[in-house]
């Protein structure tokens, strides 16, 4: 396998998957949680069915209490009360007496720094995984195809200690797989790295779940990550369920200023590919009659969807549509928001596409020079320089 590099800017990924209902239907298996843990100064209490299928975010700020409803999930901490089901098969219900503990719930997890078995090659940390299966309902999982998947054939005879931090993670994602989980785990294994090592692993995270179908929940508090690899973002806060959604319906909606540390709002846009331009090595993409180029997506075909995920940093606003630019996307809508924080120099826009909205980071400044109003006809440019293609599903 040999996944596109990636940089900033708009992320391109293959949603073949959709960005899935925020309530299922009544037929789909389902991962039940019903828990409450609490400590000095902290209380998490989460009530929430999940579908057991796809890619599920975990998301919301440092201290929002993501982990500890994975350590929860893992049977690492004490409940006040708590249930939690999978597919009908229950791990926890403090009030019938069941508690099955950490070894026996079939979940399989990484977190931020891997943790390998420092005494041990790769090799040796795969065949561990596999020995300590206990559950036949991933039974199909080879070792070859993790190796494959995960392009660990050549790390494989290496200790940890040797493998850079995008390695390590391969490589903990490898034996999470082979421990052949219904459920997997994935704790912000994005965060310890630089920007050039998470550049190198996200398209294997975009690839996982496609290859190998298990349902995932993945910890995040990063919004670039959550846009592109999620089908349904659950959405912490404080202890609390604040919102939970599909992924496009929750990103535009939601506050993302109040739950991030900094400034990341974001957009994501759903397009059809229309054409691939082999000259220019362009993918003409078709977003409600409205065109847009990005570098040319290999893996998607004519017909096929791409999510794009858009930062509110690499969109521009005009009154009037400019004359030929480097900028190659513009499009058409209508202001709807127009947020400023007068302790910044900055104002937030919402353009309205139709079926999509934008949001823009720009001055307050250039507000009342542009003499923007909500309801006025604008036109979004979007940087074609920071547009990504990524591996998708």
């Amino acid at each position: 396998m040999s996944p596109d590099r990636v940089a900033n800017g708009i992320g391109v990924a293959g949603s073949a998957a959709g960005a899935g209902p925020g309530a299922p239907p009544e037929t789909e298996a389902l991962l039940e949680i019903d828990v409450r843990v609490e400590y000095d100064g902290f209380d998490l209490q989460v009530e929430q069915s999940i579908p057991a299928s796809g890619v599920t975010a975990v998301f919301g700020p440092s201290g929002s209490g993501k982990t500890t409803l994975l350590r929860t999930l893992l049977g690492f901490e004490a409940l006040s009360r708590g249930r939690i089901a999978l597919d009908g098969d229950v791990w926890l219900d403090t009030e019938g007496g069941v508690a099955a503990p950490p070894h026996r719930r079939p979940v399989g997890c990484t977190f931020q720094d891997g943790r390998l078995f420092p005494h041990l090659d790769v090799a040796g940390n795969l065949r561990y995984a596999e020995r300590r299966s206990g559950t036949k309902v991933a039974a199909s999982i080879a070792q070859e195809d993790v190796v494959d998947a995960l392009d660990l054939g050549p790390l494989l005879d290496r200790r940890p200690q040797t493998l850079s931090g995008g390695e390590r993670q391969r490589a903990a994602l490898g034996r999470a797989l082979l421990s052949r989980p219904r459920l997997l785990l994935l704790d912000e294994p994005l965060s310890a790295l630089d920007r050039q090592r998470k550049e190198e692993i996200l398209p294997y995270l975009l690839a996982l779940h496609p290859r190998f179908g298990i349902p995932t929940l993945y910890v995040s508090h990063a919004v670039d990550e959550v846009a592109l690899l999620a089908d349904r973002i659950l959405v912490l806060a404080e202890g609390r369920v604040q919102t939970f959604g599909g992924t496009v319906e929750v990103l535009e909606h939601l506050d993302l200023t109040s739950l991030t540390e900094r400034f990341q709002a974001a957009a994501v846009l759903e397009a059809g590919v229309e054409a691939h331009d082999g000259e220019y090595r362009l993918t003409w993409l078709d977003l409600d009659g409205q065109r847009l180029s990005v570098p040319r997506i290999e893996h998607l075909a004519v017909g096929e969807s791409a999510r794009l995920l858009v930062r509110s940093r690499d969109v521009s606003l005009a009154t009037e549509r400019p004359s030929p630019t480097s900028i190659r996307n513009v499009l058409s809508g209508v202001l709807v928001a127009l947020d400023q924080d007068e302790s910044t120099a900055f104002a937030e826009a919402t353009v309205d596409l139709g079926s999509h909205r934008l949001r823009a980071r720009i001055t307050r400044a250039s507000a009342v020079e542009l003499g923007l109003a909500v309801g006025l006809p604008v036109f979004a440019l979007l940087k074609s320089v920071s547009l990504d293609t990524r591996a998708g599903r």
